[in-house]
Parts: structure tokens; C-alpha cells; sequence
């Protein structure tokens, strides 16, 4: 049965609220609204494999006169990666007082080769891909991973390669790194996002 969950941005004004469906694999399709760096809506769809890595994400952003796209989509050969983009987002930003953003999309995919999850700038969810993937949730205290994500950026949809470290901390929860930026998440039992310092509150906890 699929699951309806919500988190309230604490970071700025924004939500996010998504549709889970746990099968042979893992389906989510969400929404996104923030006002940071520019107002934003940002809809997305995922799947997983059975093993819990990502084969899909498509991902549609869109503000005041203009819009963008990505979809990865992971296979034997690796990742392929294509974009789309109309109106201009550089102009939004700049008329905000805000830098120009990255092209959507990434120059060289091979950067992703060792990715089997994704990231989803200012999204609870997508911080439990690799939390279940692992079995972080019930894994023993001090239990360590460290992987590399395509880290999607928003609103520009830049890919990235990005190196997160995942450690387990006890029950409910696990240490989260990114680069410099260190945090400890609160999750449930089936290892869902509930609480990101910082991010996110998860407020339907069922």
C-alpha cells in the first residue's frame, strides 16, 4: 500500500511531499516547493532495483519564465543522463540578487561510475536510499559507509558526483558527512527521514 509522507522545509519556507511504493524494489514520485535561492516548484520520480541501488530519476523544476529537466537512468554500461531547459534561470537569479547556476544535466557521466544512489538538493527522502540500501537503520552502532551519489542540484538540475559518508549510531539514528558538512538524522524503522537538522521535520510519522 502506497505511503504519503511530508516534511516542512526549517531551512526556509518550503515542503516537500511524497508517495512511497515498496515492491520488489522502491517507487517514489514527490513535490517540492521552496522560495530559496528563487521561488521554485520541483517534481520528481524515482525507482529503484530489488537491491535497493537507483535505476531512475526524473526530475522537473520549474519558477517565474522558465523551466528544467533531467532524467538519469543507471544500466549495465553505466549512467546516461539527459536534460531540457526553457526560459532563462540565470536571469531569475539575477534579478534576485542571486549567482548564475550551473547547465543542467553533467559533462561526464563516467564521473558517476561507482554511484548506485542519488541525491536530491533539499530532500529529506532521497538521504534514505542509501540508509536502506545499506541496513543502516538496524546495523550495528558505529557500522561506516562511504559512497559516492549523483548529487542533483536544485533548481539549476546540475549532476555532480558527490562522496557521503553514512554511519549508524544506534536505533533511529545515523551520522551524515558531505565534504565539510557533518549532521545526525533521525529515522524510522524502515529507515525513512525523520528528522534533518538544519533541512527538514518529517509531519506524518504513520
Amino acid at each position: 500500500m502506497p505511503r504519503s509522507l511530508f516534511w516542512s522545509r526549517t531551512d526556509t519556507a518550503g515542503a516537500e511531499h511524497a508517495v512511497l511504493d515498496d515492491g520488489a524494489g522502491f517507487a517514489a514520485h514527490g513535490t517540492q516547493l521552496a522560495v530559496d535561492p528563487i521561488p521554485y516548484t520541483c517534481r520528481y520520480r524515482l525507482e529503484t532495483g530489488s537491491d535497493g541501488a537507483t535505476t531512475s530519476l526524473a526530475v522537473e523544476v520549474e519558477g517565474d519564465g522558465w523551466s528544467r529537466s533531467v532524467r538519469l537512468e543507471r544500466g549495465a554500461d553505466g549512467w546516461r543522463v539527459r536534460t531540457g531547459e526553457q526560459g532563462d534561470l540565470d536571469a531569475a537569479l539575477r534579478a534576485a540578487g542571486q549567482p548564475p547556476a550551473g547547465l543542467p544535466g553533467i559533462e561526464d557521466t563516467n564521473r558517476l561510475h561507482a554511484a548506485l544512489d542519488v541525491d536530491l538538493g533539499g530532500s529529506a527522502l532521497f538521504n534514505s536510499l542509501p540508509i536502506r540500501r545499506l541496513g543502516l537503520a538496524g546495523a550495528a552502532s558505529s557500522t561506516e559507509h562511504r559512497i559516492t551519489v549523483a548529487w542533483v542540484l536544485v533548481p539549476s538540475l546540475e549532476v555532480v558526483a558527490g562522496e557521503q559518508v553514512y554511519t549508524a549510531l544506534g536505533p533511529g539514528r545515523v551520522g551524515f558527512t558531505s565534504d565539510t558538512f557533518r549532521t545526525e538524522l533521525e529515522v524510522d524503522g524502515e529507515g525513512l527521514v525523520r528528522h534533518y537538522p538544519g533541512l527538514a521535520d518529517r509531519a506524518d510519522l504513520g
